[in-house]
């Protein structure tokens, strides 16, 4: 039996007790044949079982699924005009480059605290970090690393963007937005406040507790840092989380803040349509009661 996947069964057939699967919409690298009924009724083993030989499984697109066109409406396309980063590589985006083209690693063993207990000695660790010329005295001993690294790493992407704070200034800030996404948020600050209320109590714990574990505290730091004020939240999906931040983001520049269909308001709340270009501001209150 030749193990592969594919989707959508488009023939079936039988030939001396051996299914012979095709499939459409892939293409298969290989043939799947399966056992039939009967075959399996008399204690047939299937060879990858036996033999202990299954192929990796392939999968190829279809030659008729085209790849997506360029946008080329100029007022839907976006461009990235800045770039910034804090990786285990540093934070030049050159030598960052350079390094994933050669194909190396920045995986190592964790000498930041004894790992020796723990079942995993090594990991993705930053070494050599300075925020320098990004962050004060008293936040750079107050943040957690998860903070600095956010801050420094949006801060040097404005800067490369020739967007420092004199030119910042002379722009409408309210039309500026921060969205920096975020797998968990401030991990140390959390180890921090649940070895000191285990230790001395509540009282150990620190009031920035709650406002610097949030994971939406990085976009907060970084609006509040530039006096940025146009849309500011976070999206955390797991490994995820840097797609759905780039889409969100340019989708905000596409459609912009409020909707401009003045010529027919009443279809201007559109959410969910294909041809949505905004929110609709309006004013309400509800409440309900409940027993």
């Amino acid at each position: 039996m030749r193990c592969t996947g594919a989707l959508l069964t488009d023939k079936v057939s039988e030939n001396n007790g051996i299914f012979k699967v095709q499939y459409k919409g892939l293409r298969l690298a290989q043939r799947m044949q399966m056992p039939s009924a009967a075959c399996m009724q008399k204690n047939y083993v299937p060879t990858c079982i036996a033999a202990r030989k299954c192929k990796t499984i392939k999968a190829m697109a279809s030659p008729t699924v085209a790849a997506p066109k360029r946008e080329k409406d100029p007022k839907k396309r976006v461009v990235i005009t800045g770039m910034g980063l804090v990786s285990v590589f540093g934070s030049n985006i050159d030598t960052f480059y350079n390094k994933l083209l050669e194909g190396e690693s920045g995986i190592s063993l964790i000498d930041r605290f004894d790992a020796s207990s723990f079942p995993v000695h090594f990991g993705g660790q930053i070494r050599d970090f300075s925020s320098k010329g990004y962050i004060d005295g008293k936040n750079d001993r107050r943040l957690d690393d998860c903070l600095k690294y956010c801050l420094v790493a949006g801060k040097r992407a404005l800067e490369d963007a020739n967007l420092g704070n004199e030119v910042l200034n002379n722009m409408d800030k309210t039309r500026i937005g921060v969205l920096v996404g975020s797998g968990m948020g401030s991990l140390t600050t959390i180890s921090d406040a649940v070895s000191g209320y285990i230790e001395k109590g509540h009282r150990k714990i620190s009031p920035f507790f709650v406002p610097h574990t949030i994971p939406n505290m990085g976009s907060a730091l970084l609006a509040i840092e530039t006096g940025l004020m146009g849309p500011n939240y976070s999206i955390s999906t797991a490994c995820a989380t840097a797609n759905y931040c780039f889409y969100a983001a340019s989708n905000h520049i596409r459609r912009g803040a409020l909707s401009q269909r003045n010529e027919e308001p009443q279809r201007a709340s559109r959410p969910w349509d294909k041809h949505r270009d905004g929110f609709v501001l309006g004013e309400g209150s509800g409440v309900l009661v409940e027993v």
